[in-house]
Parts: structure tokens; sequence; C-alpha cells
């Protein structure tokens, strides 16, 4: 049984990573190279990385951008935005680029995806679908337009994956940036639908809320942006946590908190007061000579 994976999603907006709150506001963060860094020292299983202006300006995510992130992480990167070309997915593979995410250039020519998965393989390729719901079904959004497509998601989903889509990262609109927790039903039913993993995204709030997705659904990651952004323990508190529920997952971090006991929001507990006291208070016996 392959082991659940936690994946931060780094947005880029005029090349500053933001904090993403329902597709409309953004907060900004910081340089992508030092979030990256900073997410890989404390334990992430991979970062996509999606330049969410690089499409509607017509370009591409920079491959000097991917080629900093990427020197200071051993993360996987998963890289996004604005990609249409051949030329443009082999510059971002030398760059450090591990995996390729599109969105708007498989939606205009599914195509293309098919290409680059013969050119490097299906695994390299992550087809992004943002999911909102309309009149008691699901749809899929355009972020560029700001409107919905006219494709359902089932038959997106189904075009990503007969078109050499080796995982879907799939948002959700209505959870972005809410902290409410991910949309369980939709996960389950897309996750259901398809044979390749599933990366779920929006709404993560907690270490329980990945606990809840990765028991009741099918999906091989969960994925947040925000609950990573400013808290320096929450990746590792997060796969503690998971860890701890008796999921599988990779616990290869610089610090631990098994040995800690964290409330339903992920907060450290304090410990008990015969352990604090030992921390503080440590005999040393007199030396003999």
């Amino acid at each position: 049984m392959f082991k659940k994976r936690v994946i931060a999603v780094l947005p880029v907006l005029n090349n500053i990573v933001v904090q993403s709150y329902g597709f409309k506001k953004y907060l900004p963060v910081g340089k992508a190279e030092i979030a990256a860094e900073f997410l890989n020292s404390w334990g992430i299983d991979e970062i996509v990385l999606v330049d969410i202006s690089a499409g509607k300006q017509g370009r591409f995510i920079s491959p000097e951008m991917v080629k900093k992130a990427s020197s200071r992480c051993f993360t996987p990167i998963t890289a996004g935005g604005g990609i249409s070309e051949l030329w443009q997915a082999d510059q971002l593979i030398h760059s450090g680029a591990d995996k390729l995410c599109f969105n708007r250039s498989f939606f205009e020519n599914p195509g293309f995806i098919r290409d680059v998965a013969s050119q490097y393989g299906n695994q390299c390729v992550v087809v992004a679908i943002d999911a909102i719901a309309e009149n008691d079904t699901w749809r899929v959004f355009d972020y560029s337009t700001g409107l919905n497509r006219s494709i359902s998601l089932e038959e997106a989903l189904k075009q990503a994956e007969e078109n050499g889509a080796g995982e879907i990262f799939l948002n959700t609109v209505h959870k972005d940036g809410s902290f409410t927790g991910f949309d369980i039903p939709l996960f389950k039913w897309v996750s259901e639908q398809v044979s390749v993993p599933v990366l779920a995204c929006g709404g993560a709030a907690s270490g329980s809320d990945f606990i809840t997705l990765f028991n009741e659904t099918k999906v091989s990651a969960g994925c947040a942006g925000n609950f990573f952004h400013f808290a320096e323990h929450a990746v590792n508190l997060t796969k503690q946590m998971i860890y701890k529920s008796g999921l599988e997952i990779r616990m290869e971090t610089q610090a631990s908190y098994i040995a800690n006991q964290v409330n339903l929001s992920g907060r450290l507990l304090k410990k008990s007061e015969a352990d604090l006291d030992h921390l503080l208070y440590i005999k040393i016996e007199k030396e003999v000579i």
C-alpha cells in the first residue's frame, strides 16, 4: 500500500508566493525559493509551484524561479502556469521540475498533454482541475475568465486520464482559503472515477482534516497552501498526527513530535509535570577521581 502524501501548494502572483482566498483575494507571502526551503526543512513530501498569473499574461512560469526553488530543497517540485509548448516543458524539467502541471492548456488543447506524456512519461504530467458547484452538479471553473467552462467535471476527469495524466490535482473553488476542511463527498466521488492518483486541495485547517480525508476517500495526497504559511510547525505536526492515527506516511523530518500530545486543532499540549521536571532538573552524580 502506497504511503499517503502531504503536499504544499505555492501559488505565485506576479513573482510572489501568495495566500489565496476563494480565487479572488491574495495576500503576499514571499519568494518562492525561501518558501520551498522552509517547507523542505519541515518535512513536506512534495511542492506544487504554480504561477497563476502566467497564462493571463501570455507567458509561462519562470524557469529561473523553478531553478532557484529546486536548488534550495530536495523535495519533488511540480511546476505549472502557462505551459503550452514542448520547449517550455523541456526548460522547466532541466531547471529542476520533477513534474509539470497543466490547467488552461489542457482544456484548450487536450492533445498537448498527450505529447508531454509521450516525451517525458505519464508520471511527469499533472492535470489541474478547479471544481465548482453549479445547480446540484459539478462544473469546471476557468480561473482566467472567472466563468465556468462548458465541460462537466466528470468529462474533464475522463479526458485527463485518457490523454495521459499521471495525476489529477483537484482544487475546490468554494473551499479555497476557507479553513473549513476538505470537501469529503466530492473527493470520495472523484477518487472512485479515475485510476490515477488524485491530489485533493482546498479547505485544510488542521491535521485532523488530512486524517479524515485519507480515511474516508481514496485520494493519494492532501494538499494545502494557506495552512502551511507562517506556521513553521504546521507540516511536522500534521504529519505527526497522521502517523499517530495509524496511517502510512513518510516521516523524514528534521524534528519529531511523536512523543508529544496534540489536540484536534493541531496545537501542542503541555507535557506532564513529571516530564517537565525531568527536563529542567537532571541530577548530576558527583565525579569520583
